[in-house]
């Protein structure tokens, strides 16, 4: 893992296929686009309203070992509510190799290229939920603020967490899902998406949503949590959204 880290840090990158996904789009009517330098595919749709921006390509994790599939969506959730479910067998690897870091003294290393996930985990307290009693051997959570991630995992997430647990993504399958800076976000690994497995996330992203939004219901933008530095997304992928390169934010 701490390997895996290095390379990811020094930024190798490679090229997918992305005929399944063009495929897919285009039977559900969405936007496809070809990375021009062929390091990826761009899908646009839009959920309710609200535009929504999914990538498959190259992994931009060094956790993610073959393909990388990312979601993202701007939610206008207020800006410093951190939430997050993690894979449990990821995050356990994720904090093993946060310490291997610390120890080998590569502290520019951890304050340049750390992920959030890392961070997230390292300083925000492990949350025991009721809703994720049938899934704690397989998921961990963390966040600034325990009640609006406790509202967030709601019947309809933890229900679709558990199909991707038994279907889709499999027991061992990495999974981030995430809130910052008022966006949405998904990322795992896929070497090749099918059908099944894009509406699998479609639906665990559409659940996240609505249960993101029902946590921020009544918290004020201004509201002030705990918040850490860097960004949960760092893409190279041309993007819609003006003030952004990619998927990321690169504000501090």
């Amino acid at each position: 893992m701490l390997d895996s880290f290095k390379r990811w840090i020094d930024g190798k990158r490679g090229g997918p296929d992305g005929r399944l996904l063009q495929t897919w789009a285009k039977q559900r009517g969405l936007v496809f686009k070809r990375v021009r330098n062929g390091e990826g595919v761009v899908l646009e749709g839009e959920m309710h309203g609200t535009p929504w921006r999914m990538e498959w390509g190259t992994p931009q994790r060094a956790y993610l070992l073959d393909r990388e599939l990312r979601l993202r969506m701007d939610l206008g959730l207020p800006q410093s509510l951190q939430m997050m479910v993690i894979s449990r067998v990821l995050a356990e690897e994720l904090e093993q190799a946060a310490y291997a870091l610390f120890t080998q003294d590569m502290q520019t290393q951890i304050d340049s290229g750390m992920p959030e996930e890392m961070r997230w985990l390292a300083m925000f307290p492990k949350t025991q939920l009721a809703a994720l009693k049938m899934l704690r051997n397989r998921y961990t959570t963390a966040s600034n603020a325990a009640a609006p991630l406790a509202v967030w995992l709601d019947k309809d997430l933890v229900g679709q967490l558990e199909a991707a647990r038994q279907g889709w993504l499999g027991e061992e399958g990495p999974l981030v899902l995430m809130t910052l800076r008022g966006r949405l976000y998904l990322r795992i690994e896929s070497v090749q998406p099918d059908a099944a497995l894009l509406d699998g996330v479609m639906a665990l992203f559409e659940a996240a949503a609505r249960g993101a939004l029902a946590a921020a219901e009544g918290a004020s933008s201004q509201t002030q949590w705990p918040s850490t530095s860097t960004t949960a997304w760092q893409s190279h992928l041309p993007s819609h959204y003006p003030a952004e390169a990619g998927l990321g934010d690169n504000r501090r």
